[in-house]
């Protein structure tokens, strides 16, 4: 049985558009021009046995009009007349709709003489064709639950390649913005992680690096931007990198980090923006360290045979961008032949310790490592077992940024 297409009539400016359709079934919109009112949509059933819904427009406006989510197939004749202008195609009606709705299934009806144009309509982008001789209820059907399913398949290929190419790129971003430590014939071994907070994040605010100077000496610093969005991570970025220009020019302690606070204040978007900051330099024997603290958790010290314990923090200085003409007194500490220094940022000590409000702190994590070293974990054993059992007290991903560094020697 054949059903004529009811034709629609081009709405009132003040009326309003029409009401979207129930989510179930199938939904096509016909886009067709047919003066003697002969064409015919035949009625058909969906796989479930409801009826497909049928909406036609008689060109691209009214199309734009009645093209809803709830419609999942367009069915477009390319007897529709075309663009009117110099070198048009006769495929630019197609290239309209598919412009237009480049998620919705589309086929094409044409006549049985015109299978070129047809097959050059898939080529451009149609799902499918039809010719009008073969426009029974069972093909059309069938034809739209083949397109909308493929138009599915294309799409959900295309955003897996469009996934794989993003994960290649911020593969690329991040060994281009993580810094590659620079330690050859220092004699010391390196390792760190690093986790950033924001969901999906390439970078956080946190930043750290590691380079070994002209003189022998080992700089490392490790760093914290308030705050976790994009503007913090680039601000993170940009500390860096200053930090590694102004070591290997031979500024070091509290003339270095006075420079810092100034690029900060300059790179800042806001005013309110600091930063905390550790640095260390190893001296090139590898027994003595200068260490600075910007308003930054202190650095765990690791020998053998000792429990691990914090250097002692009585001459810290504020954070990066709070204070004008602020001053960051270094102090010496003794290593010996031995040693490991595991610099943190506060992402590792501010997660919780189970369900309620207790913080881990910096007692809690000095226990982790003690009880990791106790079972003879070291390097980058050690920095993953750690990381994972902070986490898992916390009770899954930390909401804060985390970067760990551990240097060793002996």
């Amino acid at each position: 049985m054949s059903v004529p297409v009811p034709r629609q009539r081009e709405a009132p400016a003040t009326q309003a558009r029409p009401a979207p359709l129930p989510d179930s079934g199938l939904t096509l919109l016909v886009i067709e021009d047919d003066p003697s009112g002969a064409f015919n949509v035949p009625e058909m059933l969906d796989t479930e046995g409801n009826r497909v819904r049928i909406r036609t427009a008689r060109n691209l406006t009214e199309a734009t009009r009645l093209l809803t989510d709830g419609v999942q197939c367009i069915l477009l004749d390319l007897a529709l007349p075309g663009p009117e202008r110099e070198g048009a195609d006769a495929l630019d009606t197609l290239r309209a709709v598919l412009r237009l709705a480049p998620s919705h299934a589309v086929l094409v009806l044409t006549a049985e003489d015109d299978a070129e144009r047809a097959a050059e309509a898939v080529r451009v982008g149609a799902q499918d064709f039809l010719f009008r001789g073969e426009l029974d209820g069972r093909i059309l059907s069938r034809a739209i639950r083949y397109a909308v399913e493929r138009k599915r398949s294309d799409l959900a290929q295309r955003q897996l390649t469009e996934s794989r190419l993003r994960a290649q790129e911020n593969a690329r971003l991040e060994r281009g913005l993580l810094p590659t430590p620079l330690l050859e014939g220092s004699g010391l071994r390196f390792a760190a992680r690093y986790r950033p907070g924001r969901s999906r994040a390439l970078l956080g605010g946190d930043f750290y690096d590691t380079v070994r100077t002209s003189d022998g000496t080992v700089h490392a610093m490790i760093g914290d931007v308030c705050g976790h969005g994009p503007d913090e991570a680039a601000l993170g970025v940009e500390l860096r990198i200053a930090w590694r220009a102004l070591t290997f020019a031979g500024l070091c302690g509290d003339q270095l980090l006075g420079t810092l606070q100034q690029v900060l204040e300059n790179e800042r978007p806001d005013d309110e923006i600091f930063a905390t900051l550790c640095t260390v330099d190893i001296t090139p024997d590898g027994r003595r360290a200068g260490v600075c603290l910007a308003g930054h958790p202190s650095p765990l010290v690791i020998r053998p045979g000792m429990a691990p314990r914090l250097m002692p923090t009585d001459e810290n200085g504020p954070a990066l961008g709070l204070l004008p003409h602020a001053r960051w007194p270094r102090r010496e500490v003794q290593l010996g032949g031995a040693w490991s220094l595991m610099m943190y940022t506060d992402g590792l000590i501010e997660g919780r310790v189970g369900p309620g409000v207790q913080r881990l702190g910096q007692e809690g994590m000095v226990e982790i490592v003690a009880r990791q070293l106790g079972e003879g974990r070291r390097g980058e054993e050690l920095l993953d077992t750690t990381v994972t059992e902070v986490r898992t007290l916390n009770g899954g991903e930390l909401t804060d940024d985390l970067a760990v560094l551990l240097l060793d020697r002996g």
